[in-house]
């Protein structure tokens, strides 16, 4: 008596088993989606050459007293202050931007 009920049971989970495998899975849908992202740039600003410097190691054995070598030394260190400032400047609008 008990066997009846379980070997209906074993066939219609047979048929189950064999109709779930008949069936096929539905087609992958794919979406296409642009996404924006930030791409980080490297800053490159525009410096241009290094000057000349007026207090090379020629110019001031060429000197004829002190005070020519002392003009040489101040005339370089003044355009050494104006580049290091052009140089901070473009540094500074490099962090300024982001990049």
């Amino acid at each position: 008596m008990i066997a009846r009920p379980i070997a209906c049971l074993i066939a219609g989970l047979g048929l189950l088993a064999m109709t779930a495998c008949a069936t096929t899975p539905p087609a992958p849908r794919i979406v296409t989606k642009t996404v924006q992202v930030a791409v980080p740039v490297v800053c490159q600003p525009a410096l241009g050459a290094a000057p000349a410097y007026p207090d090379t190691d020629a110019a001031l054995k060429a000197a004829t007293d002190v005070y020519q070598r002392v003009k040489l030394l101040v005339a370089g260190r003044l355009e050494r202050i104006a580049r290091e400032a052009e140089l901070n400047a473009a540094l500074g609008a490099c962090e300024g931007s982001g990049a």
